[in-house]
């Protein structure tokens, strides 16, 4: 048994508005140099959607993360290993993803609006590329598909739509059922992180006492087989100063006790960070896990901080107790290991994500009939609408699989039957009468879930304080090892 401590994270789908305060706040600090214009280590995208950038998710084209081999008894990186590299890749990287996959950043001439002579034509300020210097035509940026969600030019660029019917497909185009939910994305922080496998300079590594993976800009040599790596590219290419860079989860801010700039600055407050402590033993044998028992294997590999052998394996490696208090306080291991209902971002690419995501309830299917707002699918009992039908959902559970559980429905739809309950639990509560005791019980045994544990979801996901939703210990960089 080898415990580590990983400074994890969750983002809660539900409470996000898309505003991009976050993307700003990151951009603002870490990416306004040259070389980093492309760049958004936080970027916020529309889901159903192509993303930044341009289909990062499909791995057929971009060779990110890892895939089995020889019947599931080994893994292999997608792309190639470092002596692979080094023998056949070493001329060109094919699967790189080009600058009009990201796309070309711009600013406007400026000077023509003040010093354009009179005249009876509006003055223009037209694009300028931050590359080249010359004039371009602007047809890509990093949210370019920002609340297009049901549109037939990006939404059906998603590869989550891969599985699913013509005819579902189809409806998720119809005006009516025209829905979207915004897809925050930073660095997930891997503990496989296919970044640092695929690196032939040995450039990326997990810091030994929190696990934010980091680039050493010291050995960085431009090889660029991390952004091929990683299978969220995550990872970039600074052409500037010809070194890789990528999120760094705000680690100054860490050290001194401050939530990451993206976390701080959240409008929704739908940012978690805690700590979990797991069995680096077991990453290989999780990582190797058949695709539709993943998301059981990772949090088989989250270990419980109450655990006497747990705490007792954490003494032996140095784990401070401050790491073990975050530890049992942490809002993420509630999420993701005693609620389960935080799931990791396509972890098919089996790179075991500590980035998890609360996914967001879909809505039911509505219409106006003479007036009445009628619910399709729901049922609806007195003056009372239950809206608990998931197969009448705008958005297939086909869907969200694909996404969050490697095409595993089941556990996916666990999920939504949890927070039904929850929000039927908080009716019952805030609605006297309206429910009753039966319907409430069902609810909540269909769920697996109950009032206690209910009220407890609730109030983390609405009410937390700043504390409560960010749990940083003292980092403690004097005693690391890396």
């Amino acid at each position: 048994m080898d415990i580590r401590a990983q400074i994890s994270t969750v983002f809660h789908l539900d409470k996000c508005i898309g505003c991009h305060t976050c993307s700003i706040a990151c951009k603002n600090i870490w990416t306004d140099r040259r070389g980093t214009e492309y760049m958004w280590w936080n970027n916020v995208e529309t889901k159903p959607g192509a993303g930044y950038p341009k289909k990062w998710e499909d791995q057929n084209k971009y060779k990110g993360g890892f895939k089995t081999v020889k019947n599931g008894d080994k893994i292999i990186l997608r792309s190639n290993g470092r002596l692979t590299t080094l023998t056949t890749s070493i001329f060109g990287n094919r699967h790189l993803p080009t600058i009009d996959d990201y796309y070309e950043p711009w600013t406007y001439k400026y000077e023509d609006l003040f010093n354009s002579p009179a005249s009876d034509d509006q003055p223009t300020a037209r694009p300028i590329s931050l590359i080249t210097g010359k004039y371009m035509d602007i047809n890509y940026g990093p949210n370019w598909d920002d609340d297009l969600g049901g549109s037939e030019e990006y939404a059906r660029k998603d590869i989550n739509l891969e599985g699913l019917t013509e005819h579902e497909k189809s409806q998720l185009n119809e005006i009516e059922r025209l829905v979207f939910f915004y897809l925050p994305r930073i660095c997930n922080h891997c503990l496989n992180p296919g970044c640092v496998a695929s690196c032939p300079q040995g450039a990326i590594y997990k810091r030994g006492e929190d696990g934010i993976v980091l680039v050493s800009q010291e050995k960085c040599r431009a090889w660029r087989m991390c952004v091929t790596g990683c299978p969220y590219k995550k990872v970039y290419f600074n052409w500037g100063s010809g070194k890789s860079e990528k999120c760094i989860l705000c680690f100054p801010r860490l050290e001194t006790g401050q939530a990451p700039a993206c976390f701080h600055s959240c409008v929704g407050r739908i940012r978690y960070l805690g700590v979990l402590l797991y069995d680096a033993d077991e990453i290989l044998n999780v990582a190797k896990t058949p695709e539709n028992e993943l998301v059981e294997a990772h949090r088989s590999l989250i270990k419980d901080p109450f655990d006497p052998d747990i705490i007792k394996a954490c003494k032996t490696n140095r784990i401070s107790p401050e790491f073990l208090e975050a530890a049992q306080n942490s809002p993420v291991y509630k999420y993701v290991k005693k609620w389960q209902i935080a799931l990791p971002l396509h972890p098919e690419f089996r790179t075991l994500p500590t980035l998890f995501y609360v996914p967001p309830l879909l809505p039911i299917i509505g219409k106006n009939n003479n007036g009445i707002y009628d619910v399709v699918g729901a049922e609806e009992k007195g003056n009372l609408v239950h809206f608990s039908t998931q197969e009448k959902a705008r958005i297939p559970i086909k869907f969200m699989a694909n996404m969050f559980t490697a095409g595993n429905e089941e556990i996916i739809k666990d999920v939504y039957e949890k927070l039904i309950a929850v929000r039927h639990y908080r009716l019952s509560v805030t609605t006297e009468g309206r429910i009753s005791k039966s319907e409430l019980e069902e609810f909540l045994e269909r769920g697996k879930t109950d009032a206690r544990e209910a009220n407890d979801i609730f109030y983390l996901a609405s009410k937390p304080t700043y504390e409560e939703r960010f749990v940083i210990p003292p980092l403690n960089r004097e005693r690391s090892i890396e």
